[in-house]
């Protein structure tokens, strides 16, 4: 059984404004018109013989990844609940538990849910060769052929020894500096490392064992006392905290002496900062990427993206203008890697834009603050189609309600009506009331 693990647990901070903790970049559509998540669904769906997924999240988030489910008519085969961050290992180790619980022989393909692959026939492909490996007991890694010398990635320097389409691993590297980034690249034996793995899940709770016993005891603590939650699997917070926290790469695959690589050229991106996204777009005859209502004019290489309102430029270059309803980023283009330090001091202020848009999700919709002003505010509220909000009541204010589109149930104290486009009604002070 081939089960895909997308692990869904980022926080995207150098995709801010855009991206922000509470829904950050897997769940927006960055590169279309599908999320990153529903993008990663999608293509390990159209695997041969694949099994419904296992998604490792953060708590915070499991309302945002059913709905992704959900829109997409796509089945789970677990979604586990992350309490706190632990690293990919931990998260891929639980994953790696419940995997063997539904077949003793389950491999799993390992994947980061904010990945653009453009070529899925070659991704495809590169996944039945390391398939063959996985089978056998290797720890399957994916290196992707580098296109020019990066230094924001790691590297993988192949060995010698080919294996009907992998190579074995000479050894990790970490990211390097230019001129090192661009020796690997004429030396033609490194491949970019891609975060993506095919795993025997036994294979890999062996290895886990051998040589992160302590991380190993308390993923499986967190999973056998772990609370069913509707659809969820809720992992034991107080184990999963004690668990270690490291990547694979460093818990496993720097240790292991079963570890290959596939190399992977598929048009591949871990769209980690606005520069990437730039440079994986398409751009106009001046070297601008464009998205939202903008005007450029005398302007050449920047990324400019609007989302609630007109922004123009005039006279610029190798810029990033970003746009939200409640902040505006501008940044040199080769300067983005450093934009958490400006979600690091907004975090110290205590700024909800750190975390946060003008518009909150929940299971049943969103809300959306348009006025806030003394002693009044005006929301915009959108609930989903057969969702409903918690039957509640207000002690200090009172409120209106307009419907706009569609249609609403409404329940003010003993009184049950159905209000349609143009209609409204008055919700008193202390008084019981729930909209679906």
């Amino acid at each position: 059984m081939l089960i895909p693990v997308v692990l869904s647990g980022g926080v995207g901070s150098r995709l801010w404004p855009l991206s922000r903790e509470l829904n950050p970049k897997q769940f927006l559509p960055i590169t279309g018109d599908v999320s990153m998540l529903g993008q990663t669904l999608l293509r390990a769906n159209e695997l041969d013989e694949v099994s419904a997924p296992i998604i490792v999240c953060n708590d915070e988030h499991r309302f945002k990844v059913a709905e992704q489910l959900r829109s997409h008519s796509l089945e789970s085969e677990a979604i586990i609940l992350e309490p706190v961050g632990r690293n990919t290992a931990p998260a891929v180790a639980v994953a790696a538990l419940k995997a063997v619980q539904a077949d003793p022989e389950a491999v799993m393909l390992v994947l980061p849910a904010d990945h653009v692959i453009e070529n899925i026939a070659a991704f495809s492909e590169a996944v039945s060769v390391g398939l063959k490996q996985a089978q056998k007991g290797q720890l399957v890694t994916f290196g992707i052929v580098p296109t020019a010398p990066e230094t924001g990635y790691g590297y993988i320097a192949c060995g010698k020894d080919e294996l009907e389409g992998s190579f074995t691993i000479d050894r990790f590297v970490e990211k390097p500096d230019l001129e090192t980034a661009q020796s690997y690249v004429e030396n033609g034996s490194y491949l970019w490392n891609s975060g993506m793995f095919l795993l025997g899940a036994q294979s890999y709770l062996d290895e886990l064992a051998s040589f992160a016993p302590e991380m190993f005891k308390f993923a499986q603590a967190s999973l056998e006392n772990a609370a069913s939650d509707l659809d969820f699997i809720r992992l034991d917070r107080a184990a999963f905290e004690a668990c270690p926290s490291d990547s694979i790469d460093y818990a496993v695959m720097e240790k292991t002496t079963r570890g290959v690589v596939v190399p992977l050229s598929c048009g591949w991106s871990d769209v980690g900062s606005w520069s990437t996204l730039w440079e994986i777009s398409d751009q106009d005859a001046r070297g601008n990427v464009v998205e939202g209502d903008v005007i450029l004019h005398n302007s050449s290489n920047n990324y400019v993206r609007s989302d609630s309102r007109l922004v123009t430029t005039l006279g610029v270059s190798d810029l990033v203008v970003v746009e939200t309803a409640d902040a505006v980023l501008v940044a040199e283009r080769d300067k983005v890697q450093d934009i958490k330090a400006i979600v690091n001091q907004l975090k110290a202020d205590k700024r909800d834009e750190a975390s946060v848009h003008t518009q909150v999700y929940r299971p049943w919709g969103s809300y959306e603050s348009l006025v806030v002003g003394e002693r009044f505010q005006v929301k915009r509220i959108i609930v989903s189609p057969g969702q409903q909000l918690s039957l509640q009541m207000h002690h200090h204010r009172a409120e209106h309600w307009i419907v706009v589109s569609g249609t609403a149930k409404v329940t003010c104290g003993d009184q049950v009506s159905v209000l349609t486009e143009d209609q409204s009604t008055y919700i008193p002070l202390g008084t019981k009331h729930r909209l679906e």
